[in-house]
């Protein structure tokens, strides 16, 4: 296996960072190779905000959901989806500009989420820990005030940065054969319960019995508490009414 994949294979989130800071200048370059991911028609619809001032981190770790990594990491990067430098861009060659569509939105986010995929991937290969924020949309209104973001501007996550202090093990992923379909699509709740038989045994492990957990079950919040019905709103009063 080429050293590429099993980089790619090694992910895990990092949570605990050593006080050694990231140099700008590699900073720098992580965030240009973010730059190199694919990208709806060269649009670029992405922003980041690097996020300096120990008060804002702070104040971001809070809104987060009291996520302390947010504030004792290396570099905190807020990755916004951007329509506005596009739209602008695009009026000012004397196009008629149509705001507020639904593709808007979804290219956006395709490309933010692409680009920040590829910082974290080249911050990995040079030794660093990342961690998606997402908890950041709990908050959205606030976080987008603290950061001073424009109409048509939104925060889809965050991403701690940092040398690891920590090893956690690879947590384990749904059998290809579960994702992988030849043709049409498939589903086999076979593969579903032999996964949880895995996760669960992970869980077993990795909290020393002290976890009863699998994979399914791990889905509740996702339908029940961490639903976020906040975000409809808050997204059509930043301009993308997805219409």
């Amino acid at each position: 296996m080429n050293p590429t994949i099993e980089l790619l294979k090694a992910h895990r989130s990092i949570r605990k960072f050593t006080e050694r800071k990231i140099p700008h200048a590699l900073l720098l370059e992580l965030v240009r190779a973010g730059q190199c991911a694919a990208t709806s028609n060269h649009v670029q619809a992405y922003s980041v905000i690097h996020v300096t001032d120990p008060a804002n981190r702070e104040r971001i770790a809070e809104l987060a959901g009291g996520q302390a990594y947010v504030a004792s990491c290396s570099d905190f990067l807020v990755f916004c989806a951007d329509m506005k430098r596009p739209t602008e861009a695009s009026e000012r060659t004397g196009a008629t500009v149509v705001r507020g569509m639904t593709e808007q939105l979804l290219v956006a986010s395709v490309d933010t989420a692409l680009m920040a995929q590829n910082v974290a991937i080249a911050a990995e290969s040079e030794g660093l820990g990342i961690c998606y924020i997402g908890g950041i949309r709990n908050n959205p209104h606030a976080i987008s005030d603290l950061l001073r973001l424009p109409e048509h501007v939104y925060p889809v996550f965050g991403m701690c940065l940092g040398y690891p202090a920590h090893a956690p093990e690879v947590k384990p992923r749904l059998p290809v054969e579960a994702i992988l379909k030849e043709d049409h699509y498939s589903d086999d709740p076979r593969q579903v319960q032999a996964f949880d038989d895995t996760m669960q045994g992970y869980y077993r492990e990795r909290r020393s019995g002290r976890k009863d957990a699998n994979w399914s079950r791990n889905l509740s919040p996702l339908f029940d508490t961490k639903l976020r019905p906040h975000m409809r709103d808050f997204l059509i009063e930043r301009g993308f009414a997805m219409k």
